[in-house]
């Protein structure tokens, strides 16, 4: 049976689920303190009987304005005390919105987060979220008092008498029809402002993050003028978008809080004709004039709500991303063989781009295995697969016997070690950097894991040692600087299965043979799934498996696939000739 899908109101309040009380309490507090701004009004109401009445003494005066004082002060503090509930309830509910979102990314298939832009997760997980925080802490609570105040105002008029309260809503139906107007000719367009924003975001963060690319190539000029010209279209659509909807929002803003415009009149007629008395007209034009805020607030959260659907739609699309299917138990596993079942996966869940076709392949515990092939042959997918980055499209994969499936995510993470060539470094130290492949790690034991990743030495150079921040994105290291840190931490982390995709890809040759001398040292025992173009540094593995196409094309040792196949043959004379060439460069330099 098909689940309804939630309204985007259902979606804000169920964001507030676990704040209910602390919204309730803002609400009714937001209320009272609007209802309460009503009483200074029947303080003047009384003020103005007792002098048409000739009764006006002066403690009856000063005891109606310290009355009408005490209502203000108890306004103010009701509303304070709702404001700070609501703020609080408010940045509460955004930060559970984006943890929620983090976890969603953790536990979702890489490609459907891949399938956003950083520009739009940034503007997701920043900007459009911190924009729910005004609807949460003021639309909600403020909007209930200030939609109570214009009915009890109403009921008030309608005790005067009724053509009051229907003169004070003379200006409603036009000012409604110019609303819907307006909501009507700017809904079409908040899709295309959406696009529009997380285009200009995208632009300018591929911008800012190629800015040493665009240097280097001389692409200043271009890469500018696109960044220039995507802050210019939007700036452009929001300016034609605001003045389509220029006169009837005006308008509407006009007429709406516009109560006296048949208050007035029809109080003095009233008046007038001794139907009302001259106290109840000037109190119909004190509560006309009351309602004037409140109609005024009702009108821009009307306004903001458009907005507030659409972040929150958004947003939804972000929250009910698949996630990956795990187990709340962990499971028993005897031994470390991983073993691919006629494997087949495609990104896109399509059959006809499928990427692997059917891939059978064996990793036995402790065995050092190597998947080399040419470019796009679906060698870092299959790595990828094992770390359960995304499921397979079809048959299995598993650990010990055990499908990867079967196994929660973090005990995954336990039995596998990813070291790739586009290593991630976070701004922190470098020290808490390598932590993160064993949190609970001593400072000595995370030294000692640099030391064998050939880290000492460059760590040792820097101003503050290992308390040297890495910078955004470790930018301020070189590729072959990022990549022994990414390995010290693999090291650190001790897990039974190492994946290294292309890990010593960016290092110099001068630490590469002893970085390839301390890995296969620390990976003795375990099983090591090693994907490389460097030839010569897989020569010695157990298992060498040419990968062409999404097919395994052959598989054997180094012997063996010199001897029986041609595709492999050719690479690694290839790879002989590149290195001989490399070689007697540097010599002619020398």
């Amino acid at each position: 049976m098909e689940t309804k899908k939630k309204s985007w109101m259902q979606a804000l309040f169920a964001y507030a689920e676990g704040e209910k009380r602390r919204l309730i309490l803002s609400v009714v507090l937001s209320v009272a303190s609007v209802t309460l701004g009503l009483a200074p009004f029947f303080c003047m109401y009384r003020l103005i009987c007792l002098f048409v009445a000739g009764l006006a003494t002066a403690s009856a005066i000063v005891r109606w304005c310290l009355l009408a004082l005490a209502a203000w002060a108890g306004k103010i503090l009701l509303f304070s005390l709702s404001t700070g509930t609501s703020h609080a309830m408010a940045y509460t509910i955004l930060e559970a919105l984006r943890l929620r979102l983090a976890d969603r990314f953790l536990h979702a298939p890489l490609g459907n987060v891949e399938n956003h832009t950083i520009g739009e997760i940034k503007s997701m997980m920043v900007d459009k979220i911190e924009n729910l925080e005004p609807p949460l802490a003021h639309m909600i609570p403020e909007g209930a008092g200030h939609v109570v105040l214009p009915v009890v105002s109403i009921i008030a008029l309608l005790c005067i008498d009724w053509r009051l309260a229907l003169a004070s809503l003379v200006t409603f139906p036009l000012s409604f029809f110019c609303m819907g107007l307006t909501f009507k000719i700017s809904g079409k367009n908040f899709e295309k402002f959406d696009q529009s924003s997380n285009y200009m975001n995208s632009t300018i963060v591929e911008y800012i993050e190629g800015i040493e690319v665009i240097k280097a190539f001389g692409r200043a000029g271009v890469s500018y003028e696109k960044y220039a010209a995507a802050i210019t279209d939007f700036r452009t659509f929001v300016v034609k978008w605001l003045t389509s909807t220029f006169a009837t929002m005006k308008l509407s803003f006009a007429l709406f809080p516009s109560t006296l415009i048949g208050t007035l009149p029809v109080a003095l007629a009233l008046a007038n004709s001794g139907r009302i008395t001259a106290p109840q007209a000037a109190l119909a034009v004190m509560l006309s004039i009351s309602m004037v805020g409140s109609l005024v607030k009702l009108e821009v959260f009307s306004e903001n709500m458009r907005q507030v659907k659409f972040t929150v739609e958004g947003l939804e699309e972000y929250l009910e991303m698949p996630e990956l299917p795990e187990p709340a138990a962990r499971a028993e596993v005897s031994h470390m063989d991983v073993e691919l079942k006629n494997v087949r996966f495609s990104y896109t869940g399509d059959s006809k781009d499928e990427v692997l076709h059917g891939v059978d392949l064996k990793l036995p515990e402790g065995s050092f295995t190597a998947l080399v092939g040419p470019s796009g042959g679906g060698k870092s997918t299959v790595a990828k697969l094992i770390a359960r980055f995304w499921d397979v499209t079809d048959g299995a994969i598993t650990i010990g016997g055990v499908n990867v499936k079967d196994l929660p995510l973090s005990q995954l993470s336990e039995y596998v070690s990813f070291v790739t060539q586009d290593n991630f470094l976070f701004r922190c130290s470098l020290l808490e950097n390598i932590r993160l492949g064993n949190p609970r790690a001593t400072d000595e034991e995370v030294k000692a894991a640099a030391r064998a990743a050939q880290c000492e030495e460059f760590i040792s150079k820097l101003p503050l040692g290992y308390d040297t921040p890495a910078g955004e994105a470790g930018k301020r290291l070189s590729g072959g600087e990022k990549q022994r840190i990414a390995i010290a931490r693999m090291m650190l982390k001790n897990a039974p299965i190492v994946i290294l995709d292309e890990a010593t890809a960016f290092t110099d040759p001068e630490n590469e043979d002893k970085i390839q001398r301390s890995i296969a040292a620390l990976t003795k025992g375990k099983t090591l799934l090693v994907i490389a173009h460097r030839l010569s540094t897989i020569k010695n593995a157990d298992n060498i498996v040419v990968l062409q196409n999404g097919r395994i094309a052959a598989e054997g040792t180094q012997e063996q696939l010199l001897e029986s196949c041609p595709l492999y043959k050719s690479m690694w004379q290839a790879h002989i000739g590149a290195k001989n060439w490399a070689v007697s460069s540097a010599a002619k330099e020398a």
